[in-house]
């Protein structure tokens, strides 16, 4: 038990471990996961509904989208960006790991009688042909990715953008990682049997690594015939380590917000939104 005890509350190095794609292909955790995007009156999935919609406005009157607009939608969710941008008649490419996700989405877009081109499949791994005009990013997901993936993304979308093209995405900012206090918490059942329907016991021990400016939720979920460990990283950033990591893959920085509905850029804002451009 001891041994148990001390694996639960071991620290791991940044970034050591990998288990986004299991939290969102698991069929429990990829429901819970829908059931938060669609609730409109809460931000943890996805943004809620007021927000998306002020977002998607000023998308289109940022980038000119407009009927021939080439867009990708990296982390699209159950299309809650990727439907509205194809109402603006953009040609939407939108991608995603969470099978429960790419089938809501696509139902949704054939009872709108909308065309946009659904893959599910880890954007990390997606290929494609297409150039696109814009691409986008939303909810912190690149936040959630090692230095290592990271590059690995934005050579993907530097590939795949037309020269002129842009990358839109958000991130979690400094003031977000010093509000975070690290700690250790033990429940039954913790968060209300969102890891399992059946009976667990739940541990969240809560690290943060000052010099990467990364934090870790590690959440242990103790069932009757098994154990699962699920890592939830998070890196923050300031502009300045966000211009760099953009620049290194040869995009030039034009502008930062508060958020990816344009709000004017804060110090003081949790988040920020950056908008780079391939030459």
């Amino acid at each position: 038990m001891f041994d148990k005890l001390e694996d639960i509350n071991t620290r791991p190095a940044p970034f050591q471990f990998y288990t986004a794609e299991v939290l969102w292909t698991d069929e429990h955790t990829s429901k819970k996961m829908l059931e938060f995007h669609l609730n409109e009156s809460v931000d943890l999935s996805s943004r809620n509904t007021a927000f998306i919609k002020r977002s998607t406005a000023w998308i289109v009157s940022r980038f000119n989208v407009k009927g021939n607009s080439q867009i990708a939608d990296f982390g699209c969710g159950p299309g809650l960006y990727s439907i509205r941008l194809a109402k603006e008649k953009a040609n939407v490419t939108a991608i995603d790991f969470s099978a429960n996700s790419i089938r809501y989405a696509k139902n949704m877009a054939d009872r709108e009688g909308l065309k946009v081109d659904y893959h599910h499949q880890n954007y990390l791994e997606f290929e494609t042909e297409k150039q696109f005009d814009l691409i986008i990013m939303i909810f912190c997901d690149y936040c959630a990715l090692s230095p290592t993936q990271r590059k690995t993304i934005l050579d993907k979308f530097y590939r795949f953008l037309k020269p002129g093209g842009s990358v839109l995405l958000d991130v979690h900012s400094l003031i977000t990682f010093n509000a975070i206090t690290a700690k250790a918490i033990y429940e039954r059942n913790l968060m209300n049997r969102f890891w399992s329907p059946n009976d667990y016991f739940g541990f969240l021990n809560t690290y943060k690594y000052e010099a990467e400016k990364v934090t870790l939720d590690k959440y242990t979920i103790i069932e009757e015939n098994r154990t699962r460990v699920f890592y939830n990283w998070l890196q923050h950033f300031s502009r300045e380590s966000l211009k760099k990591e953009f620049e290194g893959g040869g995009f030039t920085v034009e502008d930062f917000y508060s958020d990816v509905c344009g709000t004017l850029f804060s110090e003081n804002s949790q988040d920020m939104a950056i908008v780079a451009q391939k030459p």
